[in-house]
């Protein structure tokens, strides 16, 4: 019996795996940077993991932009060039058919990757790795200031095994347009992060300590939070 259920198993992946590789038509839908959907399929993009929807990173200047609103857009765009054919690969603990995919003949990771607007996901695969090594030559999307990787921000962002004492991370609950952290150390140190520099995506914020987000650093510092030390 054991053995008829994997077999059953099997050819309902195949059955998926096979839908997942016809063209895609109007009932597309980009979900964010690297996932889709082809009908009721869920598709991940191989190879590739962008910046998820409520991310920012930094420009050369140090101000935030929304560029996980700017990767899903960008995919967004290029599934209306389709048809969209999907490559199935594997498929991710969350059920989601990892595929490689392209849209009139672009590959879609590869594009996104190129223009600085996701990570080669070597985790996975370096395929990508090339492509993304113009891309921070280039100084493009990602690469133009500091950003943290997507897996990273995820990391900071979920609660560990338990759950016990976190605080939610940057975007959690809160608008994409404040993602100032104001966080009081042990010692009692009053100080604001902003998106991209290096102790951004591990600092959560316990408004029950007085913790706060704030809109730009003008309102952090009104608030009594200085800049960390550089």
């Amino acid at each position: 019996m054991a053995g008829r259920g994997l077999i059953g198993a099997g050819l309902a992946l195949a059955a998926v795996l096979a839908a997942a590789e016809a063209p895609a038509d109007d009932t597309t839908r980009v979900t964010d940077g690297d996932t889709l959907r082809l009908g009721a399929v869920e598709i991940r993009l191989f190879g590739i993991d962008a910046p998820e929807r409520r991310q920012l990173c930094a420009r050369a200047d140090g101000t935030p932009w929304p560029c996980g609103h700017a990767a899903s857009a960008r995919l967004a765009q290029l599934v209306a060039l389709g048809p969209v054919r999907c490559r199935p690969q594997d498929r991710d603990r969350y059920g989601r058919v990892v595929s490689i995919c392209t849209a009139g003949g672009v590959d879609l990771g590869g594009r996104l990757v190129s223009e600085g607007l996701a990570r080669a996901y070597v985790s996975f695969s370096d395929a990508y790795l090339p492509l993304e090594a113009d891309a921070r030559a280039a100084g493009l999307g990602l690469w133009q200031g500091a950003a943290d990787a997507p897996w990273d921000y995820r990391a900071a962002a979920s609660p560990p095994a338990g759950g016990e004492g976190f605080s939610p991370a940057a975007g959690a609950g809160q608008s994409p347009d404040c993602a100032i952290k104001g966080n009081i150390s042990a010692e009692g140190a009053r100080i604001y992060h902003l998106p991209g520099q290096p102790a951004y995506a591990r600092t959560r914020i316990d408004p029950a300590r007085g913790e706060a987000w704030f809109c730009d650093e003008p309102a952090a510092a009104a608030a009594g939070f200085r800049p960390p030390h550089r």
